[in-house]
């Protein structure tokens, strides 16, 4: 037994020192983004400025088309397209830095709160061997979702934006080319081109929006899936809606987070493996209990299948539920082959 609360003692104190330490890094780290969040918002007023003063340039150069040089032509169209891809992606860096500030300052918080609340009450740990292995077995799950969710975000960057970028440029060169040998062609390809870069910026605004909806943070559980459903009927063609009972309110951030995710996922499900052409969704918000009841008119499946390991982790449902579970929450499925699925799930707010 002494051997085991030594143990238990050694875990803790690493346990600290490994917090400290992440306090620290998460520090460093937030005068990092902070540093480059103005160095990049200072390259993009730059870049917006000099777009401005190009887009009237080749408005001139468009009034006066048949008398400009084609060498002038190209290089004010090319000279645009160049600064707009740069001020987008600029943009998207930003975004993407601001996200990563807010989400860092509310980690360093969390942390810092943490050592806290364990330095004020002078704690002696009493780990068992049992407590040890089940801390060790949820640092697993953890890390295995964290890695899933990046190989996720990896493959969704190399299909979406990533080849979206490729074509833009693609597409580009042809225009480059064009001006020389047939400039109504080349100006025809330029609002193709345009039209382009507008959908993929389109494509990025929503894969930001599945990635991390910012406005979550500022507005809360309510606004930020109204917004997304909206925006999954126009990306899938699946016809979804959401119904708001009980009082309409801010709950706990990683509560929000959770319902979020679920639903999320959920939509996710009932698109890609249901085939459902229609989701209803009921969110209520009492004093207690936050409830959301999802039902798809898709293929369905049997819940007893939902056994299997595979399965589960095929649909994305086991990180929700161990999730949910371990907030004191619930998940239940009711459903059947050719009859749709009707999701139940209940969160403790109180």
């Amino acid at each position: 037994m002494g051997a085991s609360t030594h143990n238990g003692d050694d875990v803790f104190e690493d346990f600290l020192e490994n917090a400290r330490n992440e306090y620290e890094q998460t520090q460093r780290q937030v005068e990092e983004i902070n540093l480059l969040i103005q160095q990049t918002s200072a390259e993009v007023d730059r870049l917006a400025q000099r777009n401005m003063r190009i887009t009237s340039r080749i408005r001139q150069v468009e009034s006066t088309i048949d008398s400009v040089p084609r060498e002038d032509i190209r290089e004010v169209y090319s000279t645009g397209l160049d600064t707009q891809q740069r001020l987008f992606t600029m943009r998207g860096q930003l975004e993407k830095l601001q996200s990563d500030q807010h989400n860092l300052a509310r980690y360093s918080t969390m942390v810092r709160s943490m050592l806290e609340v364990v330095s004020a009450a002078d704690y002696e740990p009493k780990v068992s061997e049992h407590e040890d292995n089940s801390a060790q077995l949820l640092a697993i799950r953890i890390i295995e979702a964290q890695e899933r969710e990046r190989q996720i975000l990896s493959r969704q960057m190399h299909d979406g934006p990533a080849q979206s970028l490729t074509n833009l440029i693609l597409q580009a060169e042809i225009c480059e080319r064009l001006f020389d040998v047939d400039p109504v062609r080349a100006r025809a390809e330029l609002v193709t081109l345009k039209n382009a870069v507008a959908g993929t910026f389109q494509k990025v605004k929503g894969f930001i929006l599945n990635l991390r909806p910012m406005m979550l943070d500022d507005l809360g559980l309510v606004p930020t899936l109204r917004r997304y459903v909206d925006s999954y009927c126009d990306n899938t063609g699946v016809l979804a809606s959401l119904t708001l009972t009980g009082k309409e309110r801010r709950l706990e951030p990683h509560k929000e987070v959770i319902v979020f995710r679920a639903v999320q996922e959920l939509l996710n499900n009932a698109h890609e493996h249901n085939h459902a052409t229609s989701v209803q969704i009921t969110l209520d918000i009492s004093e207690d209990v936050v409830c959301v009841v999802m039902e798809d008119n898709g293929s369905g499946f049997e819940p007893s299948e939902m056994s299997a390991a595979s399965d589960v982790d095929r649909l994305g449902l086991s990180m929700m539920r161990e999730r949910l579970e371990m907030l004191g929450g619930t998940i239940h499925f009711e459903s059947g082959v050719g009859r749709g699925t009707r999701v139940n799930l209940e969160l403790p707010v109180s």
